[in-house]
């Protein structure tokens, strides 16, 4: 691992946290900042931000003048991410929405923002997974890439006998991603399953 100083502190303060399990490990935030700069992305949405390992790994990884939009709902978790990044000396490159994550997309579809970011990151709520897809599909450039968090939901999507709403979510977009023409795909083994889907030109 080759992890900033920053990240390994938020890492180790997020690991105290009651629900320290959903952060994003540090390998897959290497392989995303990886992805980042194979890329050449500026311009970035992350849809779910908890304690910020993930959106701090991109902002590290952006060029000076790269820009994430970050959604999330709790304004808890993201003050630990706000003291980390402003630490780090990237919180100029983030713009938090405190705000359903729907509506934000929908907000920048209606404001013009389709086909101009080059990668979007998924990690919240897995029943609107499908609908953040949709969205991210349209706000993403030809050629841009979408990472889908969880896929393999501890192997709960393997199990045809587990049918909770969260496991059948994510089932269902595997399987609608898996025939989708629009995008290439690959599903990568690391953490808990990610979803790479490029968009096609």
């Amino acid at each position: 691992m080759r992890e900033h100083e920053s990240l390994a502190q938020l890492r180790q303060e997020t690991e105290q946290h009651p629900f320290g399990i959903m952060q994003t490990p540090p390998e897959e935030g290497q392989f995303i900042a990886l992805l980042i700069q194979l890329i050449g992305a500026k311009k970035t949405l992350e849809v779910g931000v908890f304690t910020g390992y993930s959106t701090l790994a991109v902002a590290l990884a952006l060029p000076p003048d790269g820009k994430i939009i970050a959604c999330d709902i709790s304004e808890e978790d993201t003050a630990i991410a706000r003291r980390y990044w402003q630490k780090a000396g990237v919180a100029h490159k983030i713009d938090l929405h405190l705000a359903p994550a729907l509506s934000t997309l929908d907000r920048l579809l209606a404001e013009g923002s389709a086909n101009t970011f080059d990668f979007a990151f998924i990690d919240a709520d897995k029943q609107n997974y499908d609908n953040y897809y949709e969205r991210l599909l349209q706000l993403v450039r030809p050629g841009g890439l979408i990472a889908i968090d969880n896929v393999l939901w501890a192997g709960r999507v393997a199990d045809p006998a587990n049918q909770e709403a969260e496991t059948t979510a994510i089932r269902s977009l595997n399987q609608k991603i898996h025939h989708d023409s629009r995008v290439v795909i690959s599903l990568l083994p690391i953490a808990d399953g990610l979803t790479l889907a490029m968009k096609k030109t």
